[in-house]
């Protein structure tokens, strides 16, 4: 079964959201809810959700048209269309109530192969679909989305003895590929996996800093970061979410687990955030909750909650000196320092891994699928399991024994939850014995290559891959992934490495980002030294690093995900396609540090916008329309929208979920390298001055209607010169090298202006940009 077309009943916040991301997948949706008393427009509820999810940030959509795809309504007048739909979602109240009665209404409605399921995070299926036909248990699953949908790239599936397999597997596997969703099987328990653990942990850890007198602040440093878990850690996770639901969830799982339950012996919610509950300190979404900005005064001042007297004060950074010192020796030595932080971080995180051990054969089929739900859930960076190896199972274990604390069973053989032999992942399953970890057909990781033997090339900030089947990996390991030299030289090794043992290249990594940029801090030193010749032999050097890429003799294909800001775009600009995640963040930024680009960015994003088909005016408007973009700054917010900003071409692919991504590439890579043939030079018939006054007309513009600084007039003035062509005029085309040389003076012109190292500084020292 195909699913193209899905309803989705319930527009709240998280119903419309996966309206959305569903649309993001180019499918119909139809949006119901329910017709409010009195309403004039019946199906309000519904096309007002449409329009908030049209200004919400971050976007829920990733292209606003996509919107379109949604079609509102109500329940009331537009059940019969649902007859013409594949998949139903409901996200309405969680009333196992309400929620049968809909069923009903479903069940008599709906074509007998559309699947029905709920977003429920809390109620069992086994409740849900108690007493209701057979018919409809047959077409019947949980479908848990986590929020914020299209972010969030864990979808948890539940299913009865019941459950077709085959609606089921469609499910699965339009969530995976169109949806861009790791979908991970749990077993009918509370909470599922994802929220039976992180619920615990956040629960665990608000008593523990209460218990131990920590500040919110040290309490969010000690768990997260040294764990590879998000730094709004617990308190920040809690104001994100919104605290009034808590409760509620605390309630319902308090229900529905065993008396046995660890949970059970954490304790009630903490009067301080009932109080605050009371007072309406709900998170993010209201005014505040354990973090929260005071704006009296027309000021921003940021404060935090002092758990101990339920009253505010300015927040303040913890001093966790002691903690990073003992994190440099490794988990255990981080684990057993007496520092008050250390301490909190082994009580919140010990109690979290041994409940999630002891819970694991109830909850899923394996604890690969524990861990994934954490990762893809709740952002961790490690599931629990492979926390656990990290630390040492056997060290973890014994420390255990030493407090005389319960020990899981699947612990007890003190052995590594993970292995790996002849080349290949394998876990523990929960009889003891290692089986090997399996991918689903067409995922391929790049952490699974780097198993099965060493890198071709390597150096500190880069590494050249055997992935297979003909095709080398380059991959990015610096910090952020950011741009140096050594990057550049091993690009160049890479070339010729390739050229005689591959058929092409993929330039992909599994970081969170593709790349921040160029490493700012080797222009800063030779902008320090006044080095002026030493900048552009950096800039000369990228320039041509890139062009040797680009007229490689096989194919370079680019599989990004994340931010490629700065040099990391204008490599991708380079390469012969693009096979880019669906959440990328494409752009050139460099004139926020008071820069252009200077590795052919600008050459390669104008030659862009002059292939289009000849439109009037001749080559000043693709030249305007890329002065716009890269002056702005521009970065695209998904990767249809860098379609739309011409920084991915007409022929370049979209993956939607990442895991599938390297596979995706690899595959266009071959095709390419069947009949390749390196792209031919460019030329550049550029107007010249007539272009850079027009230019420089629309920047003074904005200056004076306050849009643009001081500072930008000097910068995008040394932009338009650029793109402009210099003092070429038409009738002369200039060359890709001669566009590259006036890439290289103009940034070292800027390089020598204090204002650009005003920016530069500040941006190093802030994460910022300078407006001056």
């Amino acid at each position: 079964m195909n699913i193209q077309h899905v309803a989705v009943i319930g527009a709240g916040v998280m119903g419309a959201s996966i309206a959305a991301h569903i649309a993001n997948a180019g499918c119909k949706v139809i949006l119901l809810d329910i017709v409010p008393e009195n309403a004039a427009d019946r199906s309000t509820i519904a096309k007002t959700a449409i329009e908030k999810l049209l200004k919400a940030d971050p976007a829920p959509f990733m292209h606003k048209d996509n919107a379109r795809l949604i079609t509102p309504g109500n329940i009331e007048d537009d059940l019969p269309k649902l007859a013409e739909v594949d998949w139903v979602i409901e996200a309405v109240i969680e009333h196992p109530g309400i929620k049968k009665s809909l069923y009903q209404k479903l069940d008599s409605v709906c074509r007998n192969d559309c699947i029905i399921s709920s977003n429920t995070s809390t109620l069992p299926l086994r409740q849900l679909v108690k007493d209701l036909p057979e018919s409809f248990r047959h077409r019947f699953l949980i479908s848990h989305f986590f929020n914020p949908p299209r972010y969030m790239r864990l979808l948890e599936l539940v299913s009865s003895p019941d459950t077709r397999p085959d609606l089921l597997e469609a499910v699965s596997r339009f969530a995976d590929r169109n949806l861009g969703k790791n979908c991970v099987v749990c077993h009918d328990t509370p909470g599922f996996i994802g929220n039976r653990i992180g619920i615990y942990w956040t629960l665990c850890g608000l008593h523990e800093a209460i218990n131990l007198g920590l500040t919110v602040e040290q309490a969010d440093a000690a768990v997260s970061t040294p764990f590879g878990i998000p730094k709004t850690g617990i308190f920040g996770l809690l104001d994100l979410v919104g605290l009034d639901l808590i409760p509620h969830i605390l309630t319902s799982m308090a229900q529905a687990l065993p008396p046995g339950d660890a949970f059970h012996r954490l304790g009630a919610l903490p009067e301080v955030v009932q109080k605050m509950i009371a007072d309406g300190y709900t998170g993010r979404k209201g005014k505040g909750g354990f973090y929260r900005l005071n704006k009296q005064g027309g000021g921003k001042i940021k404060e935090s909650i002092d758990l101990g007297t339920g009253n505010y004060a300015p927040s303040i950074k913890p001093d966790m000196g002691a903690l990073l010192e003992a994190q440099k020796s490794g988990f255990q030595a981080l684990l057993s320092d007496s520092d008050p932080a250390a301490v909190f971080a082994w009580r919140v995180m010990s109690k979290t891994l041994a409940y999630a051990a002891r819970l694991a054969p109830d909850i899923s089929d394996d604890l690969t699928a524990i861990d994934a739900a954490m990762r893809d859930g709740y952002n961790w960076k490690f599931g629990p399991f492979e926390l656990l190896d990290r630390i040492g199972v056997a060290w973890f274990v014994e420390k255990l024994e030493a407090e005389k604390l319960p020990l899981p069973p699947l612990l007890t053989s003190k052995q590594p939850l993970y292995i790996v032999e002849t080349g290949k992942l394998h876990f523990t399953g929960f009889d003891g014995i290692y089986r090997p970890v399996t991918r689903a057909a067409g995922v391929e990781l790049l952490s699974d290559v780097k198993l099965r033997g060493a890198p071709v090339l390597q150096n500190r900030s880069s590494s050249l891959w055997d992935a297979g089947d003909g095709v080398a990996c380059l991959e990015f390991h610096s910090k952020m992934n950011t741009l140096d030299m050594e990057i550049m030289e091993l690009i160049r090794h890479s070339v010729d490495k390739v050229q005689s043992e591959f058929k092409a290249l993929v330039i992909h990594n599994e970081g969170e980002n593709f790349s921040a940029g160029a490493n700012l801090g080797l222009l800063m030193h030779a902008i320090d030294h006044s080095d002026w010749a030493g900048v552009a032999q950096l800039i000369t050097t990228g320039q041509q690093t890139y062009q040797t890429l680009k007229y490689a003799p096989f194919p370079v294909v680019a599989a990004p995900s994340g931010l490629a800001l700065g040099g990391g775009c204008e490599i991708l600009l380079h390469c012969d396609a693009i096979q880019a995640h669906a959440e990328l963040y494409m752009g050139l930024v460099e004139v926020g540090v008071g820069l252009i680009p200077g590795w052919g960015g600008c050459k390669e994003y104008l030659r862009r916008w002059l292939a289009l088909p000849k439109r009037p005016g001749g080559p000043i408007p693709p030249i305007v329309k890329a002065f716009q973009t890269i002056s702005l700054a521009t970065v695209s917010k998904s990767a249809v929208e860098a379609k739309e900003l011409l920084f991915l071409g007409k022929n370049d692919g979209i993956t939607m979920n990442k895991l599938r991504l390297l596979a995706d590439a690899k595959a266009k890579a071959l095709t390419l390298a069947e009949n390749y043939a390196a792209p031919q030079p460019s030329v550049f018939p550029l107007p010249g001055k007539t272009a850079r006054v027009m230019l420089n007309m629309g920047v003074k513009a904005y200056h004076v209607l306050g849009k643009a600084t001081d500072y930008d007039l000097e910068v995008l003035g040394q932009l338009a010169r650029v793109l402009s062509g210099g003092d070429s005029d038409i009738t002369q085309p200039l060359s890709e090298e001669a566009v590259l040389a006036l890439e290289c003076e103009a940034f070292v012109e800027l390089v020598k202006n204090p204002g650009t190292l005003a920016r530069l500084d500040h941006m190093l020292k802030t994460g910022k940009p300078l407006r001056n």
